[in-house]
């Protein structure tokens, strides 16, 4: 277990540095393309240190509760980037990031993971009872988040009330998180004590610590956002959609797939559509009841494209996770998809 500890200490060490270099460029005013690169490397490798801590808690608590705590923590960046987010008015970018990262997790980070697991291990099988509850809660989720922006866009009587609809909708989805939560709780791999675990004291140390790095980071990421998209030539909904969604999920991007070609099928799922349904059923009706204290106030009132591609790929992913098994062609779709949705939201108006 020595080469693990060395190279978990060097990762603590490139994070530490990567956090210390991003707020020294963030400070002298290095330049928004830059600064926007650094914040967003300290991000995914804290992230990194996330997972590679939670995935040690697994070890402790089973892969279900390890799964939700992975996605609860994992989501952490993501929150704090929609805060700052929403403290600059950039509501349009924080509505793109959410629908994003529930894209990113449940298209693009689950079909690398099926493919990379398909390739190294053949047809992988996990807890159907679990995927379908998973695929269920998925699509509901979905059809609640967009039916604001439905609303709005065939011009129903409700159309003009889409603050108060989006305030229903989020009460809903947060109650829909707390009574599906013990569901998610139980069952799963039991948990496996193995030689050369961390101390339970060093795996919080370490979430703490990398909990924190995000916070700092993560403003400094939203401050040169703007500026470095204008630089890029890339339309705001894009940024939000693609490069906050995968930066703010960088655990899941490794983590889940790592997971899926070590033939821990279960244990994957949990920590990848966990943290898209988290972000559905939790993050997003948050901000929207936290947006209320903020000037640039938080609907569900999307552009409709957003909430169309939602519900695409809350669809599509549903019909590959339904059957309980899954394979690399089927991951393969997955990235096709999401590829193209990302594609249709590059150009800015």
């Amino acid at each position: 277990m020595l080469p693990q500890m060395r190279r978990t200490t060097l990762e603590l060490g490139a994070g530490a540095a990567l956090v210390a270099l991003a707020g020294a460029l963030h400070v002298l005013s290095a330049g928004p393309i830059v600064e926007f690169a650094a914040a967003a490397a300290a991000i995914a490798l804290l992230a990194r240190l996330v997972g590679t801590a939670t995935e040690q808690l697994g070890g402790r608590i089973g892969s279900s509760a390890a799964g939700v705590a992975q996605s609860a923590l994992g989501n952490l960046p993501e929150l704090f980037i929609a805060l700052f987010a929403l403290h600059h008015g950039l509501t349009g970018v924080v509505q793109a990031a959410l629908v994003g990262s529930v894209l990113a997790n449940g298209v693009l980070v689950l079909g690398i993971a099926f493919t990379a697991g398909g390739l190294a291990n053949g047809t992988q099988r996990f807890d159907s009872p679990r995927a379908r509850m998973i695929a269920t809660l998925s699509l509901l989720a979905a059809a609640i988040l967009s039916l604001p922006t439905l609303a709005h866009a065939f011009h129903t009587s409700a159309a003009a009330h889409g603050r108060s609809l989006s305030l229903v909708g989020a009460g809903v989805l947060i109650a829909l998180f707390f009574l599906t939560l013990p569901a998610f709780l139980s069952g799963g791999e039991e948990p496996v004590a193995h030689e050369g675990a961390w101390p339970l004291a060093a795996t919080v140390l370490v979430l703490g610590a990398a909990g924190v790095g995000a916070a700092f980071t993560s403003d400094w990421f939203v401050a040169a956002l703007t500026p470095a998209t204008h630089q890029l030539h890339m339309s705001e909904t894009f940024a939000g959609l693609v490069v906050v969604a995968i930066a703010g999920n960088a655990v899941e991007n490794v983590v889940g797939v790592q997971l899926a070609v070590r033939d821990r099928p279960d244990f994957a799922i949990a920590v990848i559509v966990q943290s898209a349904l988290q972000v559905a059923l939790l993050l997003t009706p948050l901000l929207v009841f936290a947006s209320l204290f903020f000037t640039a106030q938080l609907t569900l009132v999307f552009p409709t494209l957003l909430a169309i591609a939602l519900l695409m790929g809350a669809s599509v992913t549903a019909l590959v996770v339904y059957d309980g098994e899954s394979t690399w062609q089927e991951g393969a779709m997955l990235i096709g998809l999401y590829v193209v949705i990302a594609a249709a939201f590059w150009w800015g108006r």
